[in-house]
Order: structure tokens, then sequence, then C-alpha cells
């Protein structure tokens, strides 16, 4: 599972690092403790309303999917993650994982580890940031969304639409599977416009582009439990824990 992460980068720094263009009338600011329901940057490519031609652009979306058929948006705080090994059969994923794929840029992801009562110390979850050891970008793979808001009669308003993320996730390996057994999986840069284009949609081997972040290296840091709480959110969150 993948249920916080950091994404700090300026969106112009991810914009050209993906070679997007920033698409955004609003913008997520930087944030160290990204939560579900929170706005996120996702990189997309998708037709151009205007001209017809495939533009890859950097866009905000709701961190957990909500598929179009659902009654309300609320189910898309419990469809943060989607497991690589049943996302191309599960209704809700596997349409979006056929046309609608997406790059989720991230500075690295939480995970807990539950420590035992000791004395007269309660059990508490200790939490670790994983990242790439390089301090590179980590490209978490993704699948979005549109939901359509029945409550909005006018559908050319964008008020209308709601758009949402999913982040895939595989079993841990190397440092993070110490620390939990599920991680995001991530694309190589040479592998970007295979997993965004849309008329790609041979679901295996899509599949077959995922990656171990960085390539299993990654570098492991206890941190503050002050992360446990969303409210919390500045860069001392990934400072070593004392």
């Amino acid at each position: 599972m993948c249920g916080r992460y950091a994404s700090s980068r300026a969106p112009q720094d991810l914009a050209g690092i993906f070679g997007a263009r920033l698409d955004a009338d609003r913008a997520p600011g930087p944030s160290w403790n990204v939560a579900p329901t929170d706005e996120v940057w996702a990189v997309v490519e998708r037709a151009s309303r205007r001209t017809g031609e495939v533009e890859r652009r950097l866009r905000p979306v709701r961190w957990g999917l909500v598929p179009s058929w659902a009654k309300d948006p609320s189910v898309g705080s419990r469809m943060i993650n989607a497991r690589v090994e049943s996302v191309h059969e599960k209704p809700a994923y596997r349409r979006a994982l056929a046309k609608r794929r997406c790059l989720l840029p991230a500075d690295g992801f939480y995970e807990w580890v539950a420590v035992a009562a000791s004395g007269s110390a309660k059990a508490y979850k200790q939490p670790y940031f994983i990242r790439p050891e390089d301090g590179s970008v980590m490209a978490m793979a993704g699948l979005y969304e549109f939901w359509r808001d029945p409550a909005v009669a006018d559908a050319d308003d964008p008020a209308a639409w709601l758009t949402t993320a999913t982040i895939i996730t595989t079993e841990a390996t190397d440092a993070a599977g110490r620390i939990h057994p599920r991680m995001p999986l991530a694309l190589d840069p040479d592998d970007y416009g295979a997993w965004l284009d849309p008329a790609h949609q041979h679901t295996e081997d899509l599949r077959a582009l995922l990656r171990t972040p960085a390539g299993g290296a990654l570098a492991v840091t206890a941190v503050s439990t002050a992360v446990n709480s969303v409210r919390n959110n500045d860069p001392g969150l990934l400072d070593p824990a004392p």
C-alpha cells in the first residue's frame, strides 16, 4: 500500500522533467504529506479538443480513483491503490488501464512499522520515508478517470467533472520490503511515452513496463511521527527521527 507520499517540486520543474505542458487553472502547492483525496500533480497524454493531436500535460487530479459509474465520489477515498496483480481484471480499473494511464511525480513515499509497547511506553507506528537514493523524481505509475457530477446540469461546466487517480502497487523489494510488503510501481524515462500513449492498449505489454522505483536503489529513513497527522506539512517531516 502507498497511503502517503511527498511531492515538493515546483510544477514548472515537473513540466520540464516530463516534457509536459503545464495545464492548470489551479495548482497544488508543494506537499511533504500528501494524503488521500488531496489534489496532486499527474502527467497525462490526451488528444487536444482544438487540434485532435495528442498532447502531454501536467495537470491536477484528486488522489483516490472514482469510477465513471460510481454513484458518488466518496468511494475514491478507498481506491487510492490498485494492485498490479489484478488491475487488468477489476471493473474499477481495467478500462482506465487500457485508455487512461498517468504518472504521479513524487519525492518518495511513507510506510509504517508497528512498534510494540515496552515498559511504560505505549505501542505506536514508526513512519519511514522511502525515496530514490540519488534524489531523482519518482514517476509512480497511475490510472485516472473522469466522474460526471449529476447535480451539475451543464456538462460543459468544469464543475460537472471530477478527475481522479490511483497508484499502482506491487510486492515490495529491497529496502522497502523490510518496512512494508507493498510499494508503488514506477516507470523509467524511456518508457514514459509507451505508458502514457492512449493508443497503446495491450495490457500485458503495458504491465511489463512497470518497475521497482529507482531499480530498487532506495534510501529508507525513520522520520518523526508528526507525519501521522495530515495537519502537519512542512519539509521537516523528511528529517531523520531523533
